[in-house]
């Protein structure tokens, strides 16, 4: 055999060989998969730097990864962080299945790492890379796995929504600003985000899509369901990832994804509306309007959840015993008797016998003072200077002192409890009345027409203005 045909067929053998190889190596994984011993399928539309990791180093990737976390933990024991970026990146490609790399990894940006930070915008940068990593790369190669979508959730009802960050305030308002700009305004426009029809519009609804990973209508199913919510705060959001993720993830574990629906079902019952105003801070003030569906979220996810249901039970009283509270200082006394009505025949051991509405708000008042609860807090103060105007308006000098009295007393308790906190800090209480008759002027939100001129007089402000045509 001539040299020339020899070669010839070592390069058919090996040819061979190689399809035969590929064939056998497909049989192989069908078998595997089907005798379940397999822990990974093979990785879809990956970038092609973590599909050369997974087929070239094979089981040298746990290795490497182990040699780039020790790396990490150096780097951000001697303060080195913004390497610690791409670190991560590459850890996670290297185990891009392993869920609890891209659980740490997140975290310590979102947490750790964040409050090294003085600066407010620094901060966010390392929070927003947290929520980054597990929305845009953690869901893209494990879209049902439920603890992603529940730290992801997480990051939103506790480190944008609470209060424990130093830079709460400022998550808030950036969240809500980048909000604003998809919608177009402040709240969005389902059917528009849908189906787009003009170019801006379809701009906006690809920014949506394409930076924000959401879809708009799944946004609209969770307003129609649970709403109407404030998409531009974080509680609105963290019960849209804990949906989506009740939609893909596997049966179990499914408590900490309900569990985040009926929290922040309550957080946005308690202050899931936002107000801005030109000249003052933005306010947060309880959504009244999702009483209804507030409760209903709890019965749902009471009856989806025979295991978990008990501890359900217990959050559902506690979101119950805030709701004739509230309503009572709202001036809603009708429908506060009726929630009272409604905790009483759920809950008895939550509610005295035969007490009245207004003693039962009193009580819980009291209760929310020890807690500190800053929310509540500002709630009740807003609430009792409103009482002290509309009983003004009324003509009861009597009853409006002895309210704007416990407003007064109530802002002072709190503020010495909370003295040097800069967390917990709230207004000064004549800002706080100019907050509340701005919102009492309001002409779509405020006292009826009536109202609000008699307001402006006893003020004396000047006559509204006429509406513009």
């Amino acid at each position: 055999m001539n040299r020339r045909a020899y070669k010839a067929l070592l390069l058919l053998t090996a040819v061979v060989c190689i399809s035969a190889a590929g064939v056998m190596q497909h049989l192989l994984n069908g078998q595997r998969k089907a005798l379940g011993i397999t822990g990974r399928e093979p990785l879809k539309n990956a970038p092609p730097v973590l599909a050369l990791t997974t087929q070239v180093l094979g089981g040298f990737r746990g290795l490497i990864a182990n040699a780039l976390w020790l790396r990490a933990t150096d780097m951000q024991d001697e303060g080195k962080y913004f390497e610690m970026v791409q670190l991560a990146d590459w850890i996670t490609k290297l185990e891009p299945h392993f869920v609890q790399v891209w659980l740490v990894q997140a975290w310590n940006m979102a947490y750790n790492i964040s409050v090294k930070f003085s600066d407010h915008a620094d901060r966010w940068r390392w929070v927003r890379s947290g929520i980054e990593l597990l929305r845009d790369e953690g869901l893209r190669y494990n879209p049902n796995e439920p603890l992603i979508y529940r730290e992801l959730a997480w990051f939103f009802q506790h480190k944008m929504g609470q209060n424990l960050d130093d830079a709460h305030v400022y998550y808030k308002g950036v969240w809500a600003q980048e909000m604003m700009e998809v919608f177009g305004g402040e709240r969005p426009n389902f059917e528009r985000l849908i189906t787009p029809q003009t170019p801006d519009e379809r701009r906006r609804a690809e920014l949506l899509r394409d930076k924000y990973k959401m879809d708009a209508s799944v946004m609209r199913d969770i307003d129609q369901r649970y709403g109407p919510l404030d998409w531009r705060l974080p509680e609105a959001h963290a019960m849209y990832w804990a949906t989506v993720g009740l939609q893909h993830s596997k049966k179990e574990e499914l408590i900490v994804l309900r569990r985040v629906i009926y929290q922040s079902m309550n957080l946005a019952f308690q202050r899931g509306r936002l107000v801005l105003s030109t000249n003052a801070p933005p306010r947060l003030v309880p959504n009244l309007e999702i009483i209804d569906k507030a409760n209903q979220a709890f019965l749902d996810q009471i009856a989806d959840d025979v295991e978990k249901r008990d501890a359900i039970k217990r959050a559902h009283k506690n979101f119950l015993k805030d709701v004739p509270y509230q309503l009572f200082i709202r001036n809603r006394t009708r429908d506060g008797e009726q929630w009272l009505r409604y905790l009483r025949e759920q809950y008895p051991d939550a509610v005295t016998n035969n007490i009245s509405l207004a003693e039962y708000a009193i009580n819980r008042a009291t209760e929310n003072v020890k807690e500190q609860s800053q929310v509540k807090v500002v709630s009740l103060i807003e609430a009792f200077v409103a009482q002290f105007y509309f009983a003004a308006l009324e003509d009861k000098p009597e009853e409006a002192n002895e309210y704007i009295l416990r407003a007064t007393e109530l802002w002072n308790a709190y503020s010495q409890k909370t003295k040097g906190d800069q967390r917990l800090a709230i207004l000064p209480i004549e800002e706080m009345k100019k907050l509340v008759v701005q919102d009492m002027l309001d002409p779509e939100r405020g006292l009826p027409r009536e109202g609000r001129d008699r307001l402006r007089t006893m003020l004396r402000m000047p006559p509204e203005a006429a509406p513009t045509p």
